[in-house]
Formats: C-alpha cells, structure tokens, sequence
C-alpha cells in the first residue's frame, strides 16, 4: 500500500501516539520550512489525572531541529479519545489553531453536558481561525483546502494539501476496520456516507492520511492509504454498498460500541483548543464527570 505522499513539494512525518491509537502529523512544505501539525496528542494519565507533553515535545523537537516554521495546528474535529496538545504549541510557537466553523455547535452540546459556567463561550473564540468548506489556507508555496466532511461530528473537517494529499480525520480508517462511528451528539450516518462518498470520488493516487488505525494482529500500524485501496477494500464503503446498507450497518453496529475511555476529559479540554478549565480558588484546574448521563 502507498504510504509516501505523492506530492514532492510537500514532506510528511506521522508520529504514532500508541495509548491513544492516534496519528500526529507534521506536514511541511520543502521550499519554505513553513509547517503545520495536524491533531496533535497531550498525554494523559487518567487514573491519576496527570498530563505530560513527552509525545508533543518529540515533534515539536524534530521541527526545531529542522528549523522549520509551525505556521498552524489543524484539528480535524473535536475528539473523543484523546486530549489535544494544540493550546500547549500555540504557546511556544506562531502556531494558529485551526477547526471547522461548526465546532461552535459542539461546543453549546457539550456546554450544556458539562453543565459549564458562563465563563465558558460556546463561540469557537478559543481557536485562531474557524474555517469552512472552500477555504483555503496558505503553507509557504503550498495550499491547503478545507473539505467539509461532517458526519462522525457536525465540525469535521478535511484538509487537502495542494489538491493532493488529504487528512481525513476519524471519517475513514484504514479498509480492513472501516469508518467512524456517527453515535456522539450531532452524529449522522446518512451525513457520513455522503462525505466519504466525497473523498472516493477523488483522483485514485490520492493519499488518504489517517488519524487512527486500529490494526488486526496480522498487520503493522499504518498511517495512509490510497483512494483505490478505499474504493476497492474498505470493509464499510467499499464500491457496491448502497447508503442504505451502510447507514442499517453504521446504527446497529454503533449502538454495541462502549464510549471512548477518554470521551469525558478529552471533550472539556477539546473544546477549549486544549485549554485546561480555568484554575479554582486552590490554584488547580478540575474536570468534571457526569454520572448516569451519557
């Protein structure tokens, strides 16, 4: 299977975050230096509540070594299974965060779950920029376009890099384990067929890159993948499944599916751009945990 990007502008380096099953991202463009991170990992230690930025500190180290320009941190939505190190980059780098525009309505939903303060505004001011479907973001001599492809969450979105590589978020998997689940709030299995249908209707050389992979024992962990591995092998959406079929398979098989292990403190940092919650009078910052609620 491809792994490389097809485009010789661009240079790609994807970090594995094991604990989380996550890909970090460093995306450069070769001819300026001029970088961005995409969805990147703060670790966290959820029985004794600690963080730690061993993971993030690695890459950003190698860009330094590199002397390269952290010109964004481009989230792909608001996750659930790990908390984002976005705020912790923005404030050693130049680094602007980036989201889908409709992370504001993630934000009211998990506002209201959280049943957060008015300190806390559902809108979307934590990031740097929020960006919708058409818009286009420059990266030294190349550019990188947003795709609206919602569906697992109202705010996800891709980002194409010189109408070439694309990284797609939780939408798609590697074929062997399929697609994102649509059961978290604002979650729509007809919506998320559609937006795939988007990304297969690309080129076929058209890398895939990931932001998960859950791999069976008889592979490797792998970070990308071709349009034509997808079109050919995914087991979810591959060419002959009608949207019917996916959204009877996507309902039943996400209503066995437990929740994330870290859906309730990823969410209440996600939401902030990886912010912790504002310190209580103690000097330290609490995460709450609804009971009987999810």
């Amino acid at each position: 299977m491809t792994r490389l990007p097809s485009d010789p502008a661009i240079h790609i380096d994807s970090f594995f975050h094991a604990d989380t099953f996550t890909f970090t991202h460093l995306l450069i463009d070769k001819s300026t230096g001029y970088a961005a991170v995409i969805d990147p990992v703060l670790d966290f230690d959820q029985k004794s509540g600690r963080t730690s930025t061993a993971f993030i500190d690695a890459i950003l180290a190698q860009a330094a070594q590199q002397s390269l320009t952290l010109k964004y941190v481009l989230e792909t939505h608001a996750h659930a299974d790990h908390l984002t190190a976005a705020d912790y980059i923005r404030q050693y780098t130049e680094a602007q965060i980036v989201i889908g525009a409709d992370i504001r309505q993630v934000q009211r939903t998990f506002k209201n779950i959280f049943n957060e303060d008015e300190r806390f505004l559902a809108d979307g001011h934590q990031f740097d920029q929020l960006v919708s479907d058409g818009d286009r973001l420059p990266l030294g001599n190349s550019q990188i376009d947003v795709l609206a492809t919602p569906g697992h969450t109202p705010a996800c979105v891709s980002y194409q890099v010189n109408q070439r590589d694309v990284f797609v978020g939780d939408t798609l998997f590697m074929p062997d384990v399929g697609t994102a689940r649509c059961d978290f709030p604002g979650g729509d299995a007809a919506v998320l067929f559609q937006s795939v249908q988007r990304l297969l209707a690309l080129p076929e050389d058209t890398v895939l890159h990931l932001c998960h992979d859950y791999p069976p024992s008889d592979r490797p962990v792998c970070s990308a993948v071709t349009v034509a591995e997808q079109r050919a092998d995914n087991i979810h959406v591959k060419a002959g499944i009608s949207e019917a079929d996916f959204i009877q398979m996507r309902n039943e098989r996400d209503a066995g599916l437990d929740m994330p292990r870290l859906i309730l403190p990823s969410l209440q940092i996600n939401i902030r751009a990886g912010a912790f919650p504002q310190a209580e009078d103690n000097g330290v910052a609490y995460l709450k945990l609804p009971l009987n609620l999810l």
